[in-house]
Order: structure tokens, then C-alpha cells, then sequence
């Protein structure tokens, strides 16, 4: 199994996102993570209410 996860968007715009495969994320690769997908921190948190 690798150390990284790779989330694909199967619907346009076909975005992908390469995630650590780990029980925490550092919150400075969460950020970009969040980023490279096209969202905003604040619409991130919205999404986990």
C-alpha cells in the first residue's frame, strides 16, 4: 500500500487531490490540500458541519 491517496473528481471540473495516507494530516499540507482542490478554508469547515 502506498503512503499517499490520490481522489479523484469523476464530474466536471475533474479535479484530483493527492492526500497522505496517515491517521493526522499537518495542517499546513491540509491547507494546501484544500487549496489545490479549488476550496476555501471556511468553505472546507462548511463542509464537515
Amino acid at each position: 500500500m502506498g503512503s499517499h491517496i490520490i481522489l479523484r473528481n469523476t464530474q466536471p471540473p475533474h479535479r484530483r487531490a493527492v492526500v497522505p495516507n496517515r491517521k493526522e494530516v499537518p495542517r499546513g499540507t491540509l491547507r494546501a490540500i484544500i487549496m489545490e482542490v479549488g476550496l476555501t478554508v471556511e468553505e472546507f469547515e462548511r463542509l464537515l458541519d
